[in-house]
C-alpha cells in the first residue's frame, strides 16, 4: 500500500485540501517544456503536437519558448503559496512516458516525457488520479513509466496499477496533526474510458467503475470500510460523464449520495466535464460533480465557446476528521490563457459566479462572490 509518512501527534485538527479538474500537460504543453516528447500524433487532423502550440500562439501571441517547468501552473502557484492546503490532488489526464507505442483506434494520445516531470512537482501535487481515458494512451508500457515516474518523484497515484489490486488501492496522505487523507479513484467508460483498459489479476490498467449501482457501492464501501481508521477522511475521485453539459443524472445523484450513506465517502471529486459543473453537499460532505478542465491545450480550438471551458476553478475544502464534514468550502476563478493558468479576469469571474450559483442553486447550495478577492464561497 502506498502512504506517505505520517508523523507528529494522534490527535487531529481540520484538514484542508486542494482539488482541481483534467491537468493535461501532454500534448502541447509538453511541447513547450525543457524536453518534450516526439511530438508525432495519430489524430485525424492533426499529426504533431506542435500544432497545438501554432494554435495557441494564433491566439495569443507568441510564447517564450522553451518555458519554466513552473510557466503553465502560472497564478495557480501563489494561490497555493497563499492558502496552503495539507494536500493538493489532480486529475492527471496525461501518460508521463517515451514510450511510442500508442493504444490502436483512438484519436487522441496525451504525453508528456518524463523529463518534464518537473512540472508537476513545481505545483507540489501530492496525488494524481489516474483512473480515466488517457493514461493508457501510450499502452501499458506507458501507464508503467507513468507509476514509475511519479512514484519516484514522490507523488502517489490512485485509480491505475500494474495489476487490479494495484489499481484499486487508495493512495493514503498522512498529515502530521490532521489525520490521514484516502484518495480512491474510479474510471466510467461514460466518460470514454475503454472498458478494456481494466486492470486485471495480471494486467496492468485502470480501476474501472462497472456501472452506478447499488451492488457497486457496496464494493466501494467494503474497500474503505478495511483501511479507514477513525479521523480519516476519504476522496472518492470519479471520471465519469460526457465532455460537455450542465445536467447531472438522477442516477449520478443517487449513487453519489449511497457512497455517502454508506459511510464509503466525505468528498465527491467528480470530473471529465471540460468545463464547471453543479457541487451538492450532502450530509456535510461536498459532492463536485465536474470539476472541468484545469490545464490544457485546448486554446485556439473553435467549438463549444458557451462553456466558457478556459474558465476553471481551484477548489479549496477544510474538512473535519472528528465528523467527516466540509467545515469551509471555496473557490478562486482562473482561466486557462497562453497555455497556462492564470487568475480570471473580472468579467469571467463573473461568469464563472453566475454558472456556479445558478448550477448550484438546484441543489440548495448557495454560492457567494467576495469581489476584492474574487474568492467564492459555498453554503449548503
Amino acid at each position: 500500500m502506498v502512504e506517505s509518512a505520517l508523523k507528529g501527534a494522534a490527535r487531529t485538527s481540520a484538514l484542508s485540501l486542494f482539488l482541481c479538474g483534467d491537468v493535461m500537460t501532454g500534448r502541447g504543453i509538453d511541447q513547450i517544456l525543457p524536453h518534450p516528447a516526439g511530438p508525432q500524433l495519430f489524430e485525424p487532423f492533426v499529426r504533431s503536437a506542435k500544432e497545438y502550440v501554432k494554435l495557441a500562439e494564433r491566439a495569443t501571441g507568441k510564447l517564450p519558448l522553451p518555458v519554466g517547468y513552473a510557466y503553465p501552473w502560472g497564478d495557480a502557484l501563489a494561490v497555493l503559496a497563499r492558502r496552503q492546503p495539507h494536500a493538493r490532488i489532480v486529475n492527471l489526464e496525461t501518460a508521463v512516458t517515451a514510450s511510442v507505442e500508442h493504444w490502436p483506434g483512438k484519436s487522441v494520445h496525451y504525453r508528456m516525457d518524463p523529463a518534464n516531470l518537473a512540472c508537476l512537482s513545481a505545483a507540489g501535487i501530492d496525488c494524481c488520479v489516474l483512473a480515466n481515458n488517457h493514461v493508457l494512451d501510450w499502452g501499458h508500457a506507458g501507464l508503467n513509466e507513468t507509476l514509475s515516474s511519479l512514484h519516484d518523484a514522490g507523488i502517489l497515484t490512485a485509480g491505475a496499477g500494474r495489476n487490479a489490486q494495484e489499481a484499486a488501492t487508495p493512495a493514503i496522505i498522512g498529515i502530521a496533526g490532521h489525520g490521514r487523507l484516502l484518495v480512491y479513484a474510479y474510471g466510467s467508460e461514460s466518460a470514454g474510458v475503454p472498458g478494456d483498459w481494466a486492470a486485471a489479476a495480471r494486467r496492468a490498467g485502470v480501476n474501472v467503475l462497472p456501472d452506478l449501482s447499488t451492488k457497486s457501492v457496496g464494493e466501494i464501501a467494503c474497500r474503505v470500510a478495511k483501511v479507514r481508521r477513525t479521523g480519516d477522511i476519504v476522496v472518492i475521485s470519479l471520471h465519469w460523464g460526457g465532455n460537455w453539459g450542465f445536467d447531472v443524472s438522477n442516477a449520478e445523484r443517487a449513487f453519489a449520495k449511497r457512497l455517502i450513506d454508506a459511510g464509503a465517502a466525505d468528498v465527491i471529486h467528480g470530473h471529465s466535464s471540460h468545463h464547471i459543473r453543479g457541487i451538492e453537499v450532502y450530509r456535510g460532505k461536498p459532492v463536485l460533480y465536474g470539476c472541468g478542465d484545469f490545464l490544457n491545450d485546448y486554446e485556439g480550438i473553435p467549438g463549444n465557446e458557451h462553456y466558457r471551458p478556459d474558465l476553471t476553478l481551484m477548489y479549496f475544502l477544510v474538512m473535519d476528521p472528528a465528523k467527516g464534514t466540509v467545515v469551509e468550502f471555496t473557490a478562486q476563478p482562473m482561466q486557462i490563457r497562453h497555455l497556462r493558468v492564470g487568475h480570471a479576469p473580472d468579467e469571467g469571474a463573473a461568469w464563472l459566479h453566475a454558472t456556479l450559483r445558478r448550477e448550484c442553486a438546484r441543489y440548495g447550495v448557495e454560492v457567494e462572490r467576495d469581489t476584492p478577492t474574487n474568492t467564492f464561497t459555498l453554503h449548503g
